[in-house]
This record gives structure tokens, sequence and C-alpha cells, in this order.
């Protein structure tokens, strides 16, 4: 399956290009899925997946159902406790969703259709229409944080005293929570890890939309830097709303010079955008999103099977010259990053990077735990950390 990832600017449209690349994909053959927590005119207002036309199905992320489902399943579980202590349950009518809720409900239906837990599926392709672009980098990179903060915060290994718990619960009088507590992280991990895999999955892309303006530019030249950092793959730009040149009407006429100035330059950092012509209203169906795609044409190229994501975002170079004897380089490719929004700290076995408002903790390869940082810098574009072999970390034969 592929998995196509919409996201842009907020306002550049969005859900319109997610909704019209499902569309033209259904009708170029593709069984194809699209998820998205906003309504989509002539669409199906269901929140599991719904025919919309042949090829077609729909589903609507309601993340305040899902937080107060996920809340009480919590409350249950904890309810020995919670009688323990003299707490009042709280029923699903008073619970109002709380911020970062809408982020983990989409995580859950990334999750549900990577597993294949709806009906209907196996799908060719899934087009997910994510939050704006920061947002949706931040989104991307949370399940990756949420599994390191587990093994930090429960090891599977401290596991091995669950025989003492039973007379621990004796002597305090209280049932112990930590075997349900280990067993509820296991099983988040796993789901996290699904959801992580379909992301660094390589049939998995984003699909960036924009509309041609300043602001724009600026939000997806630092966006570059983020999206590298964390290994993903643009497979198009999409420029939504371009007004037609030529216009008799001098405001009408300077909007579109200013939008082909920043074309331009999107035309020389390529790949070339593609063009979405601005309707003169906001799409009210699939005939209008159809009308989006062009005659016959999909909205956006890359509907085939091309790949997504690289192996690995980063690679290991050897040193060369005289004094490169033993000394391995580290290289992460971070276009429009500069120096001194570089932050780079060694910890045990991880990189923590932050490039900017972009930050990412990099587990190491075994060789370059056995070494010292003894360097860093930036050149064009490609951050390159040198690591010198220390005998002091090697594993010990006695």
């Amino acid at each position: 399956m592929r998995t196509v990832l919409v996201t842009g600017p907020g306002g550049a449209g969005r859900t319109t290009v997610a909704a019209a690349t499902a569309l033209a994909s259904a009708r170029d053959g593709a069984r194809t899925l699209l998820i998205s927590a906003d309504p989509i005119p002539g669409f199906p207002d269901a929140t599991a997946p719904t025919p919309v036309t042949g090829g077609l199905w729909s589903v609507r992320i309601d993340s305040g159902a899902h937080f107060r489902a996920e809340l009480l399943a919590l409350q249950q579980q904890l309810s020995g406790v919670l009688d323990l202590l003299g707490g009042n349950p709280l029923d699903g009518e008073e619970l109002t969703e709380l911020p970062g809720s809408a982020e983990l409900a989409l995580l859950h239906a990334l999750r549900r259709a990577a597993h294949g837990d709806w009906a209907d599926g196996a799908y060719d392709l899934l087009v997910v229409d994510l939050p704006p672009l920061r947002e949706a980098l931040a989104l991307l990179a949370l399940p990756e944080q949420l599994r390191r903060y587990l093994r930090r915060l429960l090891p599977q290994e401290r596991q091995a005293a669950r025989a003492l718990r039973p007379m621990l619960a004796q002597l305090a009088g209280v049932p112990m929570p930590a075997q349900w507590l280990y067993e509820a992280a296991a099983r988040r991990d796993a789901e996290l890890a699904q959801v992580q895999a379909l992301i660094e999955d390589r049939a998995t892309t984003l699909r960036l939309v924009a509309e041609p303006g300043p602001a724009a530019d600026d939000a997806l030249r630092t966006a570059r830097t983020g999206i590298a950092l964390h290994g993903l793959r643009t497979e198009a730009l999409v420029a939504n709303r371009v007004l037609p040149g030529h216009s008799p009407d001098p405001f009408f006429a300077a909007l579109a010079a200013q939008q082909e100035k920043v074309l331009a330059r999107w035309d020389e950092e390529g790949p070339a955008p593609v063009r979405i012509a601005h309707l003169g209203r906001d799409p009210e169906g699939p005939d209008d999103l159809l009308a989006l795609c062009g005659d016959g044409a999909p909205a956006v190229p890359g509907t085939g099977d091309e790949g997504g994501r690289a192996a690995d975002p980063w690679w290991i170079e050897e040193a060369g010259g005289p004094d490169g004897d033993g000394i391995l380089v580290w290289c992460l490719r971070l276009p429009g990053a500069v120096k001194k929004d570089l932050q780079l700290v060694r910890r045990g076995g991880e990189l923590l990077l932050t490039v900017g408002p972009f930050h990412r903790i990099v587990p190491l390869e075994p060789a370059l735990r056995r070494c010292t940082v003894s360097g860093a810098a930036l050149t064009d574009g490609v951050l390159r950390v040198r690591f010198t072999p220390d005998p002091a970390l090697w594993p010990r034969t006695s």
C-alpha cells in the first residue's frame, strides 16, 4: 500500500487537494482510502470507512469520541485504585477533549489503516489529510518520541521483579498496578511501532500544498530542514489557487504577479510545482474536485508505485587524509539549515539534534557508541560529525 501524507501551510487548501488526489486515484483504478479530520462537501460524514464513489472510501476522524473512549477505558483499568482513593468516576457525557487529542486520534486512525483493522481494506493508496505543516511534522515525529519515552520510563527488563509484586501488595495493603502498567505500555509500544513503520515505509511520501506567496515561501523554506531531519521525502509541491495572469483589474494583476514571482523561485529550486488554478470559489463536491485534476490527469503526479522515504536519512563515511585513520564521519543532509540555529549534544548512545524549531534524538550505530565526538561542521547543507575511536569505551574482555 502506498501512503500519501498531504500537508502545507495553514489555509492553503490541504483538505481540497487531499480529496482531489483520492478521487483521481480512484478514477484511475486504485482502491483508495481518504482519512481526514475535516468534513468534505459531498463526502460522507462517517467515522468508519464509507464508500464515496467507485474505488474510493473516506473516513472522518472524531477526536472527541476517541478521547472519551480512551479516557473511560483508562478509568476502568484504574477502578480498583480509584475506589481505594475515594475517587468519583467521570461520565462520558462530561468529558471534553484536551489539547493534543486530535493528534492522538489521527495516529490511532493511521494504525488502524496500516494494520488492516477497517473493513473493505486492503487499499492500494492511503491519502491522509494532515494538520498544517509545522504541526504535521511534529505529529509524524510523535510515534518515535513516545516509544523512546516508554522505553526510558518503563524498561522491559525491569519486569524481572514481577515475582516480588504479590509480596509488596500484601505489605502495602493495596493492589500493585505495575503488572497492568507494563502490559499497557507494551500494547502502546506495539501500536506506535505500527504507525512508525507506516511513516518510515519507502512507499510513504509527503505532498506539500501551498498557495504561492511570501508567507508560504518562508514556511516551506523552514520546513525543508525539518523534513530532512526526520528522514521524510517530498514527492510533489502543489501550488494551489493559482490566479490567471493578464487580468485587467490592477488588484488581481498585482496578486498574480506576486504569485508568478514565487512560482518562478519554486521552479528554480525544483522539482517544478504542480499548478492548480483557482476555481473562483470553494469546491462544492466531487465534480469540482475532479475539475481541479484536469482532463483525465491526476491532480498531482505520483499515484504509481515509486518509492518514497530513503532507507536512512543519515549515512557514515570514513575520514580521508593522513589524519583520518579510524575516524568515522556521521552525515545528515539538512537543506536550509544555518549554523546559528543548530545544536548538537552527545548523550550516551544518542545524538540530540536541534535545528531551528525542529528536534530529534537519533540513536547511534554500535560502532559510533565506542567513539567520542571530535568535531562537527555544517557545509553545503550537510551536517558532518566526526567520531574518533576511544579505547575507554570499547567492550572489556575480562
